[in-house]
């Protein structure tokens, strides 16, 4: 199974990562504005609107305050996968920074390349959303 490993240095403390990472229900606000337009929550399950009509529907699985970790799955969207299973972690990193480390597992294996290709993206723009927040300012 593939594994996707993503570190992103955020020049944000590590509490304001953690608080955007676990407000699962402002995922379109608060980490990839642009990428996502709203996010509908149900209980435990997330739908992500997307620009182009499209949506993913996901399981937040678990999220752990105490080790700063957030579970979610993929269970419909518009790539034909057969599992999915993705975390973020938030690290302290530097004197007042953050590691936020996302690992991604999926199947089927030919989905690398688009996947790992959204991944990089995503996390470019949770980068510049959580520096900017901290700032004060809205991208």
């Amino acid at each position: 199974m593939p594994t996707i490993y993503k570190e992103i240095l955020i020049d944000a403390s590590p509490e304001q990562v953690w608080d955007a990472v676990s407000d699962v229900g402002a995922v379109h606000h608060r980490l990839v504005p642009g990428y996502t337009e709203n996010t509908l929550m149900d209980g435990h399950e997330r739908t992500l609107i997307l620009p182009n009509g499209g949506m993913v529907r996901e399981f937040i699985v678990s999220i752990d305050e105490r080790k700063r970790r957030m579970a979610y799955a993929v269970q419909e969207g518009s790539m034909p996968l057969l599992h999915h299973h993705a975390s973020f972690q938030v690290f302290p990193h530097g004197d007042s920074g953050a590691k936020l480390v996302w690992i991604t597992d999926f199947l089927p294996e030919h989905l690398t390349i688009g996947i790992q290709t959204r991944v990089n993206r995503a996390a470019e723009v949770m980068k510049e959303t959580i520096e900017a927040e901290k700032k004060g300012g809205i991208l």
